[in-house]
């Protein structure tokens, strides 16, 4: 599966059990990275998506993680991703590029050796001047 997580400078996801920021050009590049794959996320994230062209791509479940298959995208904001790492092909990170107040972190630790970094480019959002796309394949 490939993982998808949205983090500040600091690894952080959410605060307060809140997602600290969202953009509508990063959630049309979510869909759009995740193509004709299924995309699965829970209940709270779904949210996001207010456009109904967007519900018949997204797969919504509380038990997403452990029922995603290979080959499928994962959008994570509030749950961990640590018990099911040995499934996870490669993590896509979207980086807001400001530190936030977060109480709830992205668990994987993305270095080398077990993790390549094998893509990286900026793009403009909606809401935030610059966010960075970067590609992480698991080293076997």
């Amino acid at each position: 599966m490939h993982i998808i997580a949205v983090i500040d400078d600091n690894g952080g996801l959410m605060f307060n059990h809140r997602r600290q920021s969202q953009d509508r050009v990063l959630l049309d590049r979510i869909l759009e990275l995740s193509g004709g794959a299924r995309l699965w996320m829970n209940a709270y994230t779904r949210k996001q998506f207010d456009d109904t062209a967007s519900l018949e791509r997204v797969t919504v479940d509380e038990d997403f993680l452990e029922k995603a298959a290979a080959g499928d995208f994962c959008f994570v904001e509030n749950v961990p991703v640590l018990p099911v790492l040995r499934r996870v092909e490669r993590v896509i990170l979207f980086r807001w590029n400001r530190a936030y107040p977060s109480d709830r972190k992205f668990d994987l630790d993305l270095s080398a050796p077990f993790w390549t970094l094998t893509e990286s480019r900026e793009f403009p959002g909606r809401s935030h001047e610059k966010i960075t796309e970067e590609v992480y394949v698991h080293e076997t």
